[in-house]
């Protein structure tokens, strides 16, 4: 029809009628007058296309007009032109929605009707898709005023049932995490609108969209989820006719079985059931019903079986019902004494009724009868105060009392108690009551129920009152029954922008309880709050320190239902939000742009979302976000390497615990970055690592660490620094032996060239054995490598090595005594096994000998005994002679190699090489052999530091080679040694003799 109909051009007439004269006038009628006549202009079926954006921007400013006539008759008019120019008004909508959405806190019924029936005109219009206006929605479910996100929502829900299948496909996944959100609003009637919502999204693509979401969800919201999408299903069956033809039969048939079947699945997956697909055909009954039997009775049926849902919400009883019912447990006069307008007769009969309430053997089953009655007479209106006292300790007396207190019951006394609670006079029992409540039902359950009383009570002492037993609830029942994110929404939305200074404080001090509770990670969420409430909640951080597991609760619960104790155990603290919805697929392709500015850009965009998430996130969809992070780790741009690098450990804090298994062994290419010869790219490295085993403990680290000390790509700086950071965070491993797998790489790093990673490394093997014990330690250690093990042992003074070690380095701890100053004259030949003083020199490591060593007066002495003192001496054995030979043979071809290619090299590059210079302790333990070993003389020339002393002692060494060539073959070791010694310096002459 709208095809058919000719355009008619109102633009022209709208001219001519004065409108724009109107509406820039003071009086409110003529601006009506002038809105008025464009309306009727727009009434036509349909309108010409042309310029209207003077004309929107015109209804704009009018649609929040202080005269309601005036905004009501040009929301009207937009209406009208939506209906008239459908698409060619679509850019127009666009920038009118948010105006819309914000003026529905209009209460006024004449301006709520116009607007909703504008918006539904807008989308039936095709002026507005649901996908072009997501972010003009989110902003308006955000909105202060509950009755803006429920009427949104509820407009969003009238969208999705007018769009056809293919539509909302499209949009589901951006619109189910906005209802799955406003499911937790405090307003009954926001989270009515977004079950609507939801319910609207199954009707039109199943339940598989909602899958993921409903896992969040508790028993009752799954249950009245269900209930919705059934009875919603039901209403389209039952008003559905049955075509006469038979091929509009069969299809009718498709579209019930169809429903049916959609409606099935979402009540089985709301109550975690499987679907009950239709009967087999009958030639399969055999079976199907052995399959019956099976499931009756047994273990099957107790497993699936949903467990009972409580009905909070209390019917409607009459005070005649109460009285019949309660007729077997109080007495009538005791009732009419109670109905009495006389205080004292109504304080006397209370005083009965809890003295037959106290006698009471089965006052479960009348509990709720009871608590019924008391609400009705004397009532919460009753004036005098005794008479409220005792009414309110009945009531803590049945709630305490009783095993299993109704919800129903807390709802029903809920206003009345808080009431009670702002009167001074009552307070004391009134909070006592609510305490009762809380050990009955549970402070999350009581905490929910408040949050809407004392927002909307007149009274400013409810609120400021009520939230002061807030204070003293938290203090002894904890945070694991609470749902946070509400508690501290209700703190910020409520309570810190009262205007009442009492009520102000009340919040502050019920915000520091929480930190002590929950700790540090609450500031995230107050971060937007004014300056001053910021200094003095800091001010509450400080009385109230977080003590976490250290604060125990002092009340508990009786009784949790089974959503309670699911949501308290799976719960980590404070509220996780789930970001999957932010990660677009523009932004993980912008973090592999060739374009270095997209890809920085990209970073602190993820940097931006996790800051507005109060860093506490979900894993949800942040796989693939670390693997495009992991791509940047390896980035050309070292900047862009140390940014990526702080959003990694900024994610590691937000995620907790579940950052491991999302992130794909992205610790590994961290890890990488240690090596870097950049200080701050290290630092960065490390402030990335303080994050991460803040989230994850140090014990789930070991694996990549352990590659990473032993890779040689690391650089000596970047271990040294590795080293230094385990050696801080190693002690506070939950269970030490899971340090172990670190020892053997670290093992091998005492043997470092770089003096600073050998000093890192024995600092941290020292902390490991602090913590393990040398038992654990040696046992680790049994496979290394004898020389390894060896300054392993003298490192960390190991006491005893495990069996299977060779006997060189079994006497590595041994003690020693070095000579005294007097020389070693008095030492004698065979005096202690060589092998034992191998050990003890190791053992000494560090000590001078310079003192030890003099000269003897006589010479005619020092001839008199032998050259060399080889007792024992093959316990070193002759595998270790053979391998100091080869290591000799090799030093000397280097160094002939190096002399004859002298001349080359100087014409080529100017690359000398140098040995490496010897370390003290083995210059030390050279020494130590070599006086016992050898005649003292000899010993005193090979050790001069003269040259032509130690040529002397040379050549003393060449005479006694023919006569004495076993005792040579058995020291060859410290031989070889002292030789390599005399490599490492620069006198020719020596080097010649040494040759």
């Amino acid at each position: 029809e709208y095809d058919l109909v000719d355009p008619v051009d109102i633009l022209t007439p709208l001219e001519k009628s004065g409108f724009w004269d109107g509406v820039k006038a003071t009086k409110w009628s003529e601006r009506r007058d002038a809105v008025a006549e464009l309306t009727k202009l727009a009434s036509t079926k349909k309108i010409a296309p042309g310029d209207f954006n003077e004309v929107s921007r015109t209804l704009k400013k009018l649609v929040t007009d202080v005269n309601l006539a005036v905004a009501v008759e040009a929301t009207q008019a937009i209406g009208n032109l939506a209906k008239g120019l459908r698409t060619h008004f679509s850019g127009n909508s666009r920038n009118l929605l948010p105006v819309l959405l914000e003026k529905l806190k209009e209460k006024k019924p004449t301006m709520s009707e116009a607007l909703t029936q504008t918006l539904e005109a807008m989308h039936k219009s095709g002026c507005i898709a649901l996908l072009d206006v997501i972010e003009d929605v989110r902003v308006a479910v955000k909105n202060k005023v509950p009755l803006v996100r429920s009427l949104t929502l509820n407009w969003v829900a009238f969208c999705i049932e007018t769009s056809n299948k293919a539509t909302v496909l499209k949009l589901h996944k951006e619109y189910v995490p906005i209802c799955m959100e406003c499911l937790n609003d405090s307003t009954p009637d926001v989270r009515d609108s977004s079950f609507s919502v939801l319910t609207a999204i199954a009707k039109m693509v199943g339940m598989k969209p909602l899958e993921r979401s409903l896992e969040k969800l508790d028993d009752v919201r799954k249950k009245k989820l269900s209930d919705m999408i059934g009875s919603a299903t039901d209403t389209v069956l039952s008003s559905g006719t049955v075509p006469t033809s038979s091929s509009g039969a069969a299809t009718s048939a498709r579209e019930v079985t169809d429903s049916s079947t959609m409606r099935r699945s979402a009540a089985s997956m709301l109550s975690g059931k499987k679907p009950i697909h239709a009967a087999a055909p009958a030639k399969k009954s055999g079976p199907a019903k052995s399959t019956a039997k099976k499931t009756d009775g047994g273990p099957q049926s107790k497993a699936s079986a949903a467990p009972e849902i409580e009905d909070v919400e209390p019917s409607e009883m009459s005070l005649e019902e109460i009285e019949e019912r309660l007729n077997s447990v109080v007495k009538t006069e005791t009732i009419s004494q109670l109905k009495s307008t006389v205080w004292k007769e109504r304080l006397e009969a209370i005083g009965m009724l809890k003295q037959d309430v106290e006698n009471l053997t089965e006052l479960d089953k009348s509990a709720e009868l009871l608590v019924r009655l008391l609400c009705a007479v004397p009532g919460w209106n009753e004036k005098n105060v005794q008479v409220q006292q005792q009414v309110i300790e009945v009531i803590t007396y049945i709630a305490s009392t009783v095993k299993k207190f109704p919800k129903r019951c807390v709802v029903l006394c809920l206003l009345g108690i808080s009431e009670r609670v702002a009167d001074i006079k009552t307070r004391a029992p009134a909070m006592k009551c609510l305490t009762a409540f809380c050990e009955a039902v549970g402070p999350g359950f009581v905490f929910e129920r408040l949050y809407k009383i004392m927002k909307e009570h007149k009274n400013p002492k409810v609120l400021s009152e009520g939230i002061l037993w807030m204070v003293s609830a938290v203090e002894d029942f904890g945070t694991s029954n609470l749902k946070l994110k509400d508690i501290i929404d209700f703190c910020k939305d409520t309570g810190l922008q009262s205007s009442a200074a009492a009520t102000r404080n009340s919040t502050i001090k019920l915000i520091g309880m929480l930190h002590k509770f929950v700790g540090p990670d609450i500031k995230g969420f107050l971060s937007d709050v004014k300056p001053a409430l910021l200094s003095a909640l800091d001010a509450e951080y400080e009385k109230n320190p977080f003590e976490g597991a250290a604060a125990p609760p002092k009340r508990t619960v009786r009784a949790l239902d089974t959503a309670s104790s699911t949501s308290a155990a799976s719960s980590d603290g404070l509220p996780r939000e789930d970001i999957s919805s932010k990660i677009t697929p523009a932004l993980l392709k912008n973090l592999g742009s060739p374009d270095w500015k997209l890809r920085l850009e990209s970073i602190e965009a993820v940097n931006k979302i996790v800051e507005e998430a109060h860093k506490r996130i979900q894993p949800t969809g942040t796989v693939d976000l670390f693997t495009a992070l992991r791509g940047r780790l390896n980035d050309s741009n070292k900047n862009l390497v140390m940014a990526t690098l702080s959003s990694i450990g900024v994610l590691a804090s937000a995620m907790g615990p579940s950052v491991e298994k999302s992130s794909k062994g992205i610790l590994a290419d961290v890890l990488k970055c240690i090596g870097d010869n950049k200080k701050h790219m290290r630092e960065c490295t490390l402030t990335a690592l303080d994050s991460w085993v803040a989230a994850t403990q140090l014990d789930k680290m070991v694996p990549y660490i352990a590659v990473a000390l032993g890779d040689q790509k690391s650089g000596s700086e970047g271990r040294k620094d590795l080293f230094d950071w385990l050696s801080k965070h190693v002690s506070k491993m939950s269970d030490p032996a899971e340090a172990l797998p670190l020892l053997k790489p670290s093992a091998s790093s005492l043997m470092d060239k770089s003096s600073e990673v050998r000093k890192a490394a024995e600092t941290f093997m020292n902390e490991v054995l602090k913590i393990c014990g040398q038992a654990a330690v040696a046992k680790n250690l049994r496979d290394l490598p004898s020389p390894t093990m060896a300054i392993v042992a003298e490192r960390l003074k190991l006491s005893s090595v495990h069996e299977g070690i060779s006997d060189s380095v079994k006497t590595v701890t041994t003690s020693m005594s070095l000579p005294s100053k007097g020389g070693l004259k008095n030492i004698k030949p065979g005096l202690n096994d060589r092998s034992s003083n191998v050990g003890k020199a190791a053992s000494q490591r560090g000590v001078p000998a310079r003192a030890s060593v003099t000269m003897i007066s006589s010479q005619d002495s020092l001839q008199s005994q032998a050259l060399f003192n080889i007792k024992d001496s093959n316990k070193v054995g002759q595998h270790q002679v053979l391998q100091l030979a080869k290591l000799y043979i090799e030093f000397l071809y280097l160094y002939l190699y190096l002399i004859v290619q002298e001349d080359r090299e100087r014409r080529v590059l100017v690359r000398k090489f140098k040995f490496e210079e010897p370390r003290r302790e083995q210059i030390d333990e050279l020494k130590v052999d070599l006086f016992k070993h050898f005649r003292e003389d000899v010993s005193l020339r090979l050790w001069n530091s003269d040259f032509k002393r130690q040529i002397d002692g040379i050549e003393l060494l060449q005479k006694a080679l023919p006569s004495s060539g076993k005792e040579v073959v058995e020291l060859l070791d410290i031989l070889l040694r002292w030789f390599v010694l005399r490599f490492c310096e620069s006198n020719t002459t020596c080097l010649l003799k040494v040759c």
